[in-house]
């Protein structure tokens, strides 16, 4: 009997894991830290007017082109409208993110989930309403479908995400559980279920029999708020409402999605499509040339206030612009360097004769945010940089590791006197003018650009390395070639931007990851190979409260900073809105975090 019992114990140990997640009820919210601003059964979203008239037709104007409908790979380039990172029309997502949260999540296709106590699983239960637009209904099979598509043959952050999944399974039609893997630490990610909830949703019988990781200007089938009406390939995208939305009435919607049609048209000149929205051939633009803003507005429309200016200030990271160095190169690939190459931009000059003063200089990846680390480490930011003492310079414990701010020319001519006496510490020497390598090779680079107002800001770069006998050549090259070479890192020094969100998380390790470093595609521009970035990345998911993201955020930031990736230029910490409202209007609140284009509607004929 004994035996037999102990026989019987084994087996049921083995059926059973030894630690067995409890699953909570049904939530209709998700946060990554804290809880949901809104409670269950909210009206609608703060930045929507639920009493906005529908119809009329909207008008937008974007630089640049596009040739393929296909935003999930990184094969061509989608229009706006098509993709799901800003103003998604045609795809959704199993949860909609909130504007003005950090990052919180509420009901969408997944009218409710269920939460593993330890966030090591989450079950999805879909909406029986939710519909794609050919009317077919959503189902768990087309979400088994899409996390499987995108985790094989999408882009490398999906493919990077969705392998944290040990387990998906399909539960019923209308259900469906992901159940994620321990990491080495024996951790489980707790972004996870927010990166699940915001997965977007693929039909499976509009893909049958479709290669996915190819172009095409096939007009897809989505749930969401509307159709593609007609295609003019690198020209012009229209979009019609679909009358029969299943989510039109659901809160997250309310308020939202109110013109009838919608036509995005392309220009290859942000001159041609500044002119163009001053003859009225569009209806919003955000201006982010503040030259422009201050001068090229000044028309009868805007005089008679047929055109409205608008300065919104706002409270989300602003992108971190730079001349990115990639250090996959070389002779990029020296921190003595890099780190000269931070005192050569003059900030001071560039923002006074170019721009007026509006500018305000990027000191962190995360600028204009609670995140961005500032002065010398204290509290918690001091306690976690500790820990990695032993592999840390020990500057970053007692000096700042912000770029030189504005300060006149006297602060420009000692930040080249600095770089000087950095060059000459590690090696480089001067030889007929020419600034050499400790190997004897010349100091030089190519400065590659894909919009020609970034030109004057580069030449007057160019300008100072001179000065330290730096060759740095200037080359514009047209968009397509652009996004071909800055996706395979076929360049020296270019001026991009690294876009972070106010609840940084999974994205940090294809930021900055030393496996994304080598991932064609991947957001790592600059390369960075740091064993101690790679963990920061990857302790930020398991961030449980606020204030704990915040500290490891700014940690995070002042080990890139100090690594010297990119020489910091500027932002501007506001929107600059211009719009026809004879034609359209937008609720008298914003988002903190910044404009929602989702949220303005037609004004109607009197």
């Amino acid at each position: 009997m004994i035996k037999k019992g102990f026989l019987i114990a084994a087996v049921l140990f083995a059926c059973f894991p030894a630690h067995a997640a409890r699953y909570g009820g049904p939530q209709t919210s998700l946060a990554m830290t804290g809880e949901a601003l809104r409670s269950p059964g909210f009206s609608h979203f703060l930045y929507a007017d639920p009493a906005a008239p529908k119809g009329g037709l909207l008008k937008l104007g974007v630089t640049g082109t596009f040739d393929s409908l296909n935003p999930f790979i990184v094969r061509g380039q989608a229009p706006l409208g098509v993709g799901v990172d800003t103003f998604s029309l045609v795809y959704e997502r199993l949860m909609v993110r909130a504007s003005d949260e950090p990052f919180t999540l509420y009901g969408l296709i997944a009218e409710s989930v269920e939460l593993a106590d330890d966030r090591s699983g989450i079950v999805f239960n879909l909406s029986k309403s939710a519909r794609f637009s050919d009317g077919t209904p959503v189902t768990a099979d087309d979400v088994l479908f899409s996390y499987e598509t995108l985790r094989d043959k999408g882009r490398p952050n999906h493919r990077t995400y969705y392998k944290k999944v040990e387990k998906a399974e399909v539960l019923s039609p209308l259900r469906i559980r992901f159940t994620f893997k321990t990491g080495a630490d024996g951790r489980i990610d707790r972004e996870m279920p927010l990166i699940m909830g915001y997965m977007p949703v693929l039909p499976r019988h509009d893909w049958a029999g479709r290669a996915f990781n190819e172009t095409t200007l096939r007009v897809p089938v989505g749930s969401g708020p509307y159709r593609v009406e007609a295609v003019d390939a690198g020209r012009s995208i229209s979009f019609a409402r679909n009358d029969a939305y299943w989510a039109k009435d659901l809160p997250c919607a309310r308020g939202l999605y109110n013109f009838e049609k919608i036509r995005v048209d392309y220009y290859r000149d942000d001159s041609v499509s500044l002119q163009a929205f001053k003859a009225g051939q569009y209806d919003i633009r955000r201006e982010a040339d503040p030259n422009r803003w201050m001068q090229a507005y000044d028309v009868p429309a805007s005089r008679d206030g047929r055109v409205q200016l608008e300065k919104i200030a706002h409270r989300r990271v602003e992108p971190a612009y730079g001349f990115m160095l990639n250090t996959r190169r070389p002779l990029l690939a020296d921190p003595a360097l890099r780190a000269a190459l931070q005192f050569t931009f003059d900030f001071d000059w560039v923002n006074r004769n170019l721009f007026r003063g509006q500018y305000r200089r990027v000191n962190s990846f995360f600028p204009n945010s609670e995140l961005a680390a500032s002065g010398v480490p204290r509290g918690r930011e001091l306690e976690i940089l500790r820990g990695y003492a032993d592999r840390l310079p020990s500057d970053i414990f007692t000096k700042p590791v912000e770029p030189p701010q504005s300060a006149g020319r006297s602060q420009f001519r000692a930040g080249l006197l600095k770089a000087e006496a950095l060059l000459r510490t590690a090696g480089y020497r001067l030889e007929g003018g020419r600034l050499q390598t400790p190997g004897g090779i010349p100091v030089s680079f190519e400065v590659m650009l894909s919009d020609p107002a970034e030109e004057k800001v580069a030449l007057n770069w160019a300008a100072s390395l001179r000065r330290l006998g730096i060759e740095a050549r200037v080359h514009t090259v047209d968009s397509a070639q652009y996004q071909s070479r800055f996706a395979a890192f076929d360049f020296d020094v270019t001026a991009n931007k690294w876009m972070n969100s106010l609840s940084p998380g999974n994205e940090q390790s294809y930021f900055w990851g030393s496996v994304a470093a080598g991932q064609k595609g991947s957001r790592n521009y600059a390369g960075v190979r740091d064993a101690v970035v790679d963990d920061l990345a990857a302790r930020l998911p398991n961030a449980s409260t606020r204030e704990e993201l915040v500290a490891l955020t700014r940690a995070l930031d002042r080990v890139l900073m100090r690594g010297h990736y990119f020489v910091p230029l500027y932002y501007l910490g506001t929107d600059n809105v211009a719009s026809w409202s004879s034609r359209v209007l937008h609720p008298a609140r914003f988002s903190p975090y910044g404009n929602v284009m989702e949220s303005w509607w037609a004004r109607q004929a009197p």
